[in-house]
């Protein structure tokens, strides 16, 4: 069945670095596409106060990472933390990812806060405690690149964990079965992400960069979450 996904992009970036790159609508149309290349894909600038009229637009919606903080207090920030408890009350299937995992526990009445450990720069292994329907091909343990100095500190209401580790406890969770998050960054590939580390050593700090660019040699499993993104869209 041919479906149409929304991507709602909230990254706020506008270094000399991320004009050179593909945007975040860009990059998760290209990881869908690898596994769904049948679907159409719809890009929302959520930051410009861009969003979807009406929910029906799309069959779901990918919420992106993004710079900002889901903590900060600007209209659109706001106006989006609406948004997503609109999804919620129409159950519409949403995957978020990075600040889109923070801003669904957010908005659904959880807690974001700094990591207690600093930056998590790297490559992250996520353990699966909690093998949903959707997760094919079956394993216990994700690799995706990381960028976020905060995380997920208290689950909303109806939340229930799906994975994480010791560094970020929360680093997958569900609600019902229309929400479906993920910390962490699928869309990201690894020149990417070295061209980030080295575009922003100077503000994350050189043992970080140092220790992410080791990390960046890890094989990341991009391809396997697209596919249970897809099938979670699909349900």
């Amino acid at each position: 069945m041919n479906r149409t996904i929304g991507i709602l992009v909230t990254n706020t970036d506008t270094s000399d670095f991320a004009k050179g790159q593909p945007n975040d609508g860009e990059k998760f149309t290209a990881l869908m596409r690898s596994v769904r290349p049948q679907w159409n894909y719809r890009t929302y600038q959520v930051k410009d106060g861009e969003l979807p009229g009406d929910l029906s637009e799309c069959d779901g919606y990918i919420i992106s990472g993004s710079p900002a903080s889901v903590n900060d207090d600007q209209p659109w920030v706001h106006l989006f933390m609406d948004f997503i408890r609109q999804l919620d009350a129409a159950r519409k299937p949403t995957v978020g990812c990075c600040f889109g995992h923070q801003a669904i526990a957010k908005a659904l009445g959880g807690e974001v806060g700094n990591n207690p450990g600093g930056w998590g720069f790297g490559v992250a292994q996520t353990h699966f405690n909690t093998a949903e329907a959707y997760m094919v091909p079956k394993v216990d343990k994700l690799h995706l690149f990381a960028a976020h100095s905060e995380q997920v500190t208290k689950l909303p209401p109806r939340a229930v964990v799906l994975g994480g580790d010791d560094f970020c406890p929360v680093g997958s969770f569900r609600v019902g079965d229309h929400f479906f998050t993920t910390e962490f960054h699928p869309e990201i590939t690894r020149d990417f992400f070295v061209g980030l580390v080295n575009a922003f050593e100077g503000y994350i700090g050189r043992e970080v960069a140092t220790e992410a660019r080791r990390q960046a040699e890890t094989p990341t499993d991009s391809r396997i979450f697209a596919e249970w993104m897809a099938r979670f869209l699909e349900r």
